[in-house]
């Protein structure tokens, strides 16, 4: 049973799906990124905009940030993740169809919201919470191999423990219980390696979960829809043709 959420949470923005006024369609709740310290506002409602055109209602969290620590994020992204499924907001959504989508930072977010990272309160860790698929951008991943240490400082905090360290790093927590998930990155991304997607991905596999991976040659951290990068601009295409392989893309 999970909590009654009237009001949406704080900071929350929506954009309905294009055509599916009647028929229960899916959600993707998105992440922006920035390190845990701002909010990327092209990782925002852009990439909800296409979604929407997509045939999926989209939900844009941004989410807390550096001065707060974990688990704020989370707790903010697991009551979205209850609302949207709960109905609240008047739009018909499908609660066993609400996936997540993150960039960079939001990656990370996305992925500890995917393999079930506790808040410790037991109102939100709920299979609620726990979202259907997710969508990696450029992700953080590990707390512990090749650190964004930016991510690291504003989550953990400086001089964090190894044990939160550790349980911070999603590529540890994979079971065959997480949710399928496609991820993208960069091979020369220079601020968050792709070492972290291949980890993830790697996971997922050893786990028997699909997974979906594409690693482009070229392109800057933080491109988001990736527009005019050759190469990564393919990757909203290949995400929508996995989103109508599962039947949630029209």
């Amino acid at each position: 049973m999970t909590p009654t959420l009237a009001k949406a949470p704080h900071a929350l923005t929506v954009v309905p799906a294009v055509g599916r006024s009647v028929v229960a369609a899916p959600a993707v709740l998105v992440f922006p990124g920035g390190g845990y310290a701002k909010q990327a506002d092209h990782e925002a409602e852009p990439v909800a905009e296409w979604l929407a055109s997509l045939g999926i209602h989209a939900f844009v969290l941004r989410y807390p940030v550096a001065p707060n620590r974990h688990p704020a994020p989370l707790a903010a992204a697991k009551e979205a993740m209850l609302w949207i499924r709960e109905g609240a907001h008047g739009l018909s959504v499908d609660p066993e169809r609400v996936g997540v989508l993150g960039f960079s930072a939001g990656g990370h977010l996305a992925a500890t919201l995917s393999v079930q990272v506790a808040t410790g309160d037991p109102a939100l860790d709920t299979s609620g919470s726990v979202p259907d698929l997710s969508i990696l951008c450029y992700p953080v991943i590990s707390f512990v191999d090749s650190v964004h240490q930016g991510s690291v400082d504003n989550l953990a905090g400086a001089g964090a423990a190894g044990e939160v360290l550790h349980e911070l790093s999603a590529e540890l927590h994979v079971t065959a219980a997480t949710p399928p998930a496609f991820l993208w990155h960069t091979a020369d991304d220079e601020s968050v390696p792709v070492s972290h997607s291949l980890a993830y991905a790697g996971a997922l596999s050893r786990a028997g979960v699909s997974a979906e991976l594409h690693v482009f040659p070229s392109g800057i951290h933080g491109i988001g829809l990736a527009a005019g990068t050759p190469g990564a601009d393919k990757w909203t295409g290949l995400c929508a043709g996995w989103l109508r392989r599962l039947g949630w893309a029209v």
